[in-house]
């Protein structure tokens, strides 16, 4: 197996994304990526999609973005696990490079939400948790799911919902700085705390906006990376792995399981144990569709002990400056969450942390170790991924 790298991102403006179709919003991305990496259609050899796609009216969006972005006859396959598919886009790839069976893969994360009202979205996520059962006996939909997580969360540990919209206005702090984030805004306790509940204790700030947006990267192969680039970011693991999508086998609402062993797989690759993990990485991206979701991840990848999340909130270790900065970009919850690009736009994201690129620099980590963290959650803890990034392609980190 090759080492493998990032050599280009891109990605496209978040939000309502009217003005656009799914082709014109991937192109955004793609367009941008292969500036980044000086390259044209000709050098990819194979294109992954990531797609959830059930509002969309492309059926086959693979085929589409493709040929609008001028990679057909390029090799190609469309990819879903639910919020997770962006991630799970990146490991297709990933395998394609380091197999030896392409030298350069390309990613594009592509979601048109708003194609559908906002009733059928609500609708058609809720049917990503387990559809039979939960959705057509119960009527859960995801604010419910989560909200399930939040009210065990506050039992057992006493946490508030105070100690969760610090999370949320981090988030739109963020987002605030970012020129592609959803929501442009900051925001204040007393905004987040009398916003109108969706599913108690979850309220509307405390929750991840319907989002159209893109984002693509290329990867390349051990030597050819270089030969592309000076800077290439090193992808040095991925841990993965799934969850029963039945809630009724769960015997814990306060982290996730998958999540979890995603993160003790990627992490003892590069030599780590799932605590203190906070120390030696300079930067991260969690999947924070809920707040309550921002703080499991927290705990299930180690940076924090279990029940103590919302201490690192409290404190302000989560931002620049702090233990480690999270979610620089805003977040799910402020940058958006098209659910196709998310784990897309995370490693993106990172990638452009690690080079010390991102505007402005209010948003820019200090990067003195050269590692990052993504955690990409599908459904309802049914899929879990963590990749480890690093501007060196040996050593772990210390």
């Amino acid at each position: 197996m090759r080492d493998v790298a990032i050599v280009g991102v891109g990605q496209s403006r978040f939000g309502r994304r009217n003005d656009v179709n799914l082709q014109e919003l991937a192109w955004e991305a793609v367009r941008e990526a292969l500036s980044d990496a000086k390259l044209s259609q000709k050098d990819i050899q194979y294109s992954v999609v990531s797609n959830m796609g059930l509002w969309s009216a492309e059926e086959l969006p693979a085929v589409v973005v493709n040929e609008y972005c001028g990679l057909t006859p390029v090799g190609s396959h469309r990819v879903e696990a639910a919020c997770a598919s962006g991630s799970a886009g990146v490991v297709s790839a990933y395998n394609m490079v380091a197999s030896g069976a392409v030298d350069i893969a390309m990613v594009i994360g592509v979601e048109k939400m708003n194609e559908s009202p906002t009733d059928a979205v609500v609708e058609l996520i809720g049917r990503a948790g387990y559809y039979l059962w939960e959705f057509e006996n119960f009527g859960l939909t995801f604010p419910g799911y989560y909200a399930l997580h939040m009210s065990a969360y506050m039992s057992q540990y006493g946490a508030t919902e105070e100690d969760f919209c610090r999370a949320a206005i981090k988030a739109h702090h963020y987002g605030s700085l970012n020129p592609k984030a959803q929501f442009r805004s900051e925001i204040t306790m007393e905004q987040c705390l009398s916003s109108k509940y969706v599913a108690w204790p979850i309220k509307l700030y405390d929750s991840s906006p319907i989002t159209d947006g893109a984002a693509a990267l290329i990867l390349a192969g051990g030597e050819i990376a270089g030969k592309i680039t000076d800077t290439p970011v090193w992808i040095r693991s991925i841990g993965y792995a799934t969850g029963t999508a039945n809630l009724s086998k769960r015997l814990d609402f306060t982290g996730l399981d998958a999540a979890r062993r995603a993160a003790d797989a990627a992490l003892r690759r590069v030599g780590l144990e799932r605590r203190n993990v906070g120390g030696h990485f300079d930067v991260a991206e969690v999947h924070d569709c809920f707040t309550i979701a921002e703080v499991m991840a927290y705990e299930d990848l180690g940076i924090a002990e279990r029940g103590t999340g919302v201490q690192l909130l409290r404190e302000g270790q989560t931002y620049k400056g702090g233990l480690i900065p999270v979610n620089l970009d805003g977040g799910l919850k402020a940058k958006g969450h098209p659910i196709g690009a998310t784990g897309v736009s995370m490693i993106a994201g990172l990638t452009d942390q690690l080079l010390q690129r991102v505007q402005p620099r209010e948003r820019q980590a200090d990067i003195r170790r050269g590692w990052a963290l993504a955690h990409n959650v599908g459904g309802t803890g049914h899929y879990a991924y963590v990749t480890l990034l690093s501007l060196s392609r040996e050593g772990g980190p210390q």
